[in-house]
């Protein structure tokens, strides 16, 4: 089958289509073939060697597609379309994926749609109500809201929380989707102090959850922009790791909640009870299509450089979706 793997760690070249080995299945496994997956940030980093999926060389953590076998009980059928987190092996034409963690894709969407699905909107609802505990009526501040799970949190945060929704991005044409997806304050972080305009709309309180992909850049300002008792969550770090003398009395005089997560470094059995309770909770929204994936652009799976170098850009709104099979 064609995969993907790093031939050494670094840049977008160091990706190369090679033949491989069908994988075997385990006992709660099924084995997908894959139409489509996509692009992630946790792709980026893996590729560059500063994290790794366990013992697997192939890149990718989602995939949708048509189960072709199963082993064990499982509540699936051959030829089932479902889509899914994967342990790796995403870019490829074959991948096993545990039985406890595939959704079935709704019959109105199609495997681009439902590769645009598990990875942003599991880790937006896992972020948002799980640890940032977002309850009716509260305030958010969404970081990067034009990227995947930006627009996922957005989406969320509206139909199921009804919030409150503040956003930054970097540009006119992404604020104004944002704005279409149910923003309701819209911030330019290259042209305006967002710390500044929170504390605007929000009569100075502050907001009561924060989603935080930036990272250092923007520490002093998200904790400006938090109000008393609000729940800080970091996921990811786009602008560094390392933050200088910093004030812990400054998180105490706050009470504030800080939490740092990531999806993919999860347990199994935490990706399946994740997957389980979304699926309950979310896709119905997906069938009604009062929530729907964004998909910015597609690649097949030779130009899978381009891709990756597509969301180093940082100009896509959405996925970035790799078309593996026809």
């Amino acid at each position: 089958m064609k995969s993907v793997i790093v031939k050494k760690p670094g840049g977008y070249d160091q990706l190369e289509v090679v033949d491989m080995d069908i994988p075997k299945l385990k006992e709660g496994e099924l084995l997908i073939k894959v139409y489509s997956t996509s692009v992630n940030r946790t792709d980026i980093i893996t590729r560059e060697g500063k994290v790794g999926y366990l013992k697997n060389p192939i890149l990718g953590v989602e995939v949708s597609g048509i189960v072709t076998e199963k082993c064990g009980e499982s509540s699936f059928s051959i030829g089932d379309r479902v889509m899914g987190l994967v342990n790796g092996g995403g870019y490829a034409e074959f991948a096993i994926i545990q039985s406890d963690r595939a959704i079935k894709i709704p019959d109105s969407l199609s495997f681009d749609e439902a590769a645009a699905i598990p990875e942003v909107f599991l880790t937006a609802y896992q972020t948002l109500f799980w640890l940032g505990k977002l309850k009716k009526h509260e305030t958010v501040l969404i970081h990067a809201a034009a990227s995947g799970v930006g627009t996922a949190a957005i989406q969320l945060a509206r139909h199921i929380s009804d919030a409150k929704i503040i956003v930054t991005a970097g540009s006119k044409r992404k604020l104004d989707f944002c704005r279409e997806l149910g923003a309701d304050v819209l911030i330019n972080y290259k042209e305006q102090s967002f710390d500044e305009e929170v504390l605007k709309a929000t009569n100075g309180e502050g907001v009561d959850v924060i989603l935080d992909f930036v990272g250092a850049d923007y520490w002093n300002k998200n904790l400006a922009s938090i109000k008393k008792e609000g729940r800080w969550v970091l996921i990811g770090i786009l602008g560094g790791a390392e933050v200088e003398k910093v004030n812990l009395l400054s998180i105490m005089s706050k009470c504030i909640q800080f939490t740092g997560t990531l999806l993919t470094p999860r347990s199994d059995e935490y990706k399946a009870l994740l997957t389980k309770e979304f699926s309950e909770n979310i896709i119905p929204y997906f069938e009604n299509k009062k929530i729907k994936a964004i998909i910015d652009t597609k690649f097949s799976l030779e130009d899978i450089g381009k891709a990756h170098l597509h969301m180093e850009s940082n100009n896509n709104i959405g996925k970035i979706i790799i078309n593996v099979c026809e």
